[in-house]
């Protein structure tokens, strides 16, 4: 997808209409179809070609492996979310869950408490109930490479 077609439907979206094309929208979020994913090794080899180059040649392309954080794919909404189309095929809803704010407000409150006197069992208990994807690893604790320098 390129800049402009984005742009466009970012302004198509601003400009649907809450009482026709998109009724259910209020607290939706808009998700927009971006065709298909494009790898980035060849958008940089395509990059490398419009400047006069040649890939591997000219400029080379050294992959380094994930950075903290980095994914290798991303999510643009969760699987529980129901997609709800729209009146344009290239702009959908995406409906996030809601939650009661008191029972939230109580559950941090408690998360915290059970943090602060380090009942782990009691945290992982109530990390689950507030989210449900939330599975805990059996791993120990992570460790990182250090380079030398």
């Amino acid at each position: 997808m390129t800049v402009r077609e984005a742009v466009e439907l970012v302004l198509q979206a601003s400009a649907l209409s809450p009482d026709s094309e998109a009724p259910d929208a209020r607290g939706k979020i808009f998700v927009l179809d971006m065709g298909e994913p494009v790898k980035i090794v060849d958008l940089a080899q395509q990059m490398i070609r419009l400047a006069g180059l040649r890939p591997g040649r000219d400029i080379g392309i050294e992959f380094i492996g994930l950075r903290p954080g980095e994914k290798l794919h991303e999510e643009l909404f969760h699987p529980a979310e129901p997609l709800i189309l729209t009146g344009n095929p290239a702009l959908r809803l995406a409906a996030p869950r809601t939650a009661d704010y008191a029972m939230l407000a109580r559950s941090i409150d408690d998360l915290e408490e059970n943090a602060r006197g380090r009942r782990e069992d009691r945290v992982v208990q109530l990390l689950a109930r507030v989210v449900p994807e939330y599975r805990r690893t059996t791993s120990g604790p992570s460790t990182a490479a250090v380079s030398g320098g």
